[in-house]
């Protein structure tokens, strides 16, 4: 079942969110990684059975302060 889940990252420079996306592409199951959000702050991942609290505990440790703004599911096509 293919998910999105939005994050909200504390990142203040390019390098800050080089290292994000990093982060997130590196989880298990993760098929898309982008970021959105007026101040491109938000980190948008999609993915199949990706764990989004396991994930938001690796930002937090490996980026910075990071808040879990949303998980839905995708409808399939």
């Amino acid at each position: 079942m293919k998910q999105k889940i939005v994050m909200k990252v504390q990142m203040k420079c390019h390098k800050c969110r080089a290292k994000a996306l990093t982060v997130a592409s590196g989880t298990n199951g993760v098929d898309f990684v982008g970021i959105e959000g007026k101040e491109k702050d938000e980190v948008v991942v999609i993915g199949d059975n990706v764990d989004a609290a396991k994930l938001t505990r690796s930002m937090r440790k490996k980026v910075g302060h990071t808040d879990l703004i949303m998980v839905a599911q995708l409808k399939p096509k």
